[in-house]
């Protein structure tokens, strides 16, 4: 500890000091509880954005990888990872990366609107999946979960748009970093899978395929132990914990 001690004392500037072995543990606990769950394990790489820790995550089976923009997906696309979602909504001013990512990688995107859709439709040079953005109730960004008509209307959109195929509906329910306690968080957790669940049903019963669920707050699922109807997580924040 000593040792330790003094090896702190000798930084003199901003300094990214990471404990290893508690990443890698946190990694392990994750990727092993979507295997129990049997759920896609697609981790937000946006915490740590780094091609070293990275590579952490493919000792435990991580093939898939999220992140929060164009830039870091060309980032890591560069060192290796081939199957991206950016879980931002399109920016159609960045047509061009968008293509040569596309061109590249299995390449997913977020949408929440059917006009950039249409105008994805006529700049895309290669197939995109695309993921309709929902807002269980964090406020922040996307379709409310209940706006059947808004969402039925995107997906139909999509469905019949080129180049696009349409992967499901994606959320992040960052409003579990809000609550005091785990019951609140679990509550959140429940509420939101639930809304999730309502709206692709409600989508399946108009005609549609059975569309995939992806969620990402670090504190559902790292909490949760009930991932009914969901297919893929996407925490990022757990590889640190910090101190939100």
């Amino acid at each position: 500890m000593q040792k330790s001690i003094k090896w702190l004392e000798s930084i003199q500037t901003p300094t990214l000091v990471i404990w290893e072995e508690r990443a890698r543990e946190n990694i392990r606990r994750m990727a092993e509880k979507a295997r129990r769950h049997g759920l896609r394990f697609r981790p937000h790489f946006k915490t740590h954005q780094s091609a070293r820790v990275g590579e952490w995550f493919r000792d435990y089976g991580v093939e898939r990888i999220t992140v929060s923009s164009l830039e870091m997906a060309e980032y890591f696309t560069g060192h290796g990872w081939d199957d991206i979602t950016v879980a931002f909504p399109v920016n159609l001013r960045e047509m061009n990366r968008i293509n040569s990512l596309a061109g590249e990688i299995r390449l997913g995107l977020l949408v929440e609107d059917e006009e950039v859709v249409a105008r994805l439709s006529r700049g895309l040079q290669h197939p995109v999946q695309l993921w309709i953005k929902v807002d269980v109730g964090a406020g922040r960004t996307g379709i409310a979960a209940h706006d059947e008509e808004k969402l039925s209307r995107l997906a139909k959109k999509i469905n019949s748009t080129a180049r696009c195929q349409l992967a499901g509906l994606l959320t992040h329910a960052g409003h579990t970093y809000h609550a005091a306690n785990k019951e609140q968080i679990l509550a959140v957790h429940q509420q939101s899978t639930s809304r999730m669940r309502r709206a692709a049903e409600r989508l399946v019963a108009q005609g549609m395929e059975a569309l995939q669920i992806s969620i990402g707050d670090t504190p559902g699922c790292s909490l949760a132990e009930d991932f009914t109807g969901v297919d893929e997580i996407r925490p990022g924040n757990f590889v640190y914990y910090d101190l939100m």
